[in-house]
């Protein structure tokens, strides 16, 4: 397999990324897709996680739904900061779908939901081209409003609801709005992207399968040589929608001296599952330094990290001194510069994360930094004793 990052054949742009309009397959058109519209995370404790959510990440903690609002088996706040919407979720029943899961996988991300402008026209396409339905096209109305969702099978026992939400409706209808004159957001803006860990030999059918239900096409394809360390690799392949609103990298473990990061995440998750969530902020200097002042874990890097900055992204708009500070991630492509930064496990496993990025025309995915981030969760594993 050559090295490095190659994106797949086919008429490029001045990125060397894929042309939506000549890559795109023709049946794009009839599974037009808005882009994420939010996720939902199941943990043991909806009430402490929603308030480490608000404390620390800034989110707003806009409704609620559980008991008092007739639902007798979960409870669920969601959090919104400007277009970053959750939905965290916890069972209050000892014999329950979620409660099997998390003694199975631990907290983590159960669904990556999709906008779509037809959530039944939506669902009969996904299953006719091989998508496994879990959930049919259900209407949800409350006095803000309604909308409409189905929901499709996706990795290990990840769903993609499908949400026809046309009056942007948050938080979901049946939920309890709730006002939050207490949250103070960190600068987050929207969901950039969501990265997925499967098994050895799964990643190539993932891609099949986003390529084939949804029309999504190949964007770039990062092989083992180019992701990886003196222990560990690891082989990712990123499909998108064409415009950029989706963006789906998909990660397998590749031979390496010990334990990858990748094999790790999936014994401790007991399979595949979403790894950690891009979240986009227009200054990420000011949000890393409030997430820093609230405690929020983050990756740090050595300092030798920094040495070649100046000639690896010549011209950074940015003191590097305060860049090296908050220990923030820096790379650049044909498109402009990349700010980033990772957070630790979001949980006590060794699985999820999130990441913040900050896009200054660059359109990759700090493929610059892979080593210096593989090398941080190195450091994280051999600690636990799993490298």
């Amino acid at each position: 397999m050559a090295s490095g990052c190659r994106p797949v054949s086919g008429t490029k742009n001045g990125y060397g990324e894929l042309d939506a309009g000549a890559a795109v397959d023709a049946h794009m058109k009839d599974f037009p897709i808005n882009g994420f519209h939010h996720i939902e995370v199941w943990v043991g404790n909806a009430y402490q996680t929603a308030h480490y959510y608000r404390a620390v990440h800034g989110y707003s903690i806009v409704g609620y739904r559980g008991p008092e609002t007739g639902v007798a088996d979960t409870a669920s706040y969601a959090l919104q900061q400007n277009d970053v919407r959750i939905i965290v979720t916890g069972s209050l029943a000892p014999d329950h779908e979620l409660t099997r899961h998390l003694a199975l996988h631990g907290p983590g991300v159960r669904d990556v939901a999709i906008s779509v402008p037809d959530a039944g026209r939506a669902l009969e396409l996904a299953v006719a081209r091989g998508a496994t339905g879990v959930a049919g096209t259900t209407k949800v109305e409350g006095d803000r409003g309604s909308w409409t969702h189905s929901a499709i099978k996706a990795y290990g026992d990840t769903i993609h609801s499908l949400v026809e939400n046309p009056a942007q409706v948050w938080p979901p209808p049946d939920f309890r709005k709730r006002n939050d004159s207490i949250a103070v957001p960190i600068g987050l803006k929207a969901i950039d992207h969501v990265v997925a860990n499967v098994a050895l030999g799964e990643m190539d059918d993932w891609v099949e399968y986003y390529e084939r239900v949804f029309g999504f096409v190949l964007l770039r394809h990062f092989d083992d040589e180019a992701i990886s360390t003196e222990y560990s690799a690891l082989m990712s392949k990123v499909v998108w929608d064409g415009s950029g609103v989706i963006r789906l990298p998909i990660n397998e473990p590749a031979t390496g001296m010990r334990k990858s990061q990748i094999e790790e995440y999936l014994d401790f998750y007991q399979g595949a599952g979403v790894q950690h969530v891009a979240i986009s902020t227009e200054d990420l200097v000011s949000t890393v330094a409030a997430a820093r002042q609230r405690g929020m874990g983050l990756m740090s890097v050595p300092e030798t990290y920094y040495e070649d900055v100046p000639t690896r992204v010549p011209g950074l708009d940015a003191d590097l001194d305060e860049i090296k500070r908050l220990n923030i991630l820096v790379d650049q492509d044909d498109g402009g510069q990349l700010l980033q930064i990772f957070t630790r496990m979001m949980q006590d496993r060794p699985t999820f994360f999130y990441e913040f990025i900050e896009r200054r025309g660059a359109v990759g995915f700090g493929e610059g930094n892979f080593k210096a981030l593989f090398e941080a969760i190195e450091r994280d594993q051999a600690e636990r004793g799993n490298l």
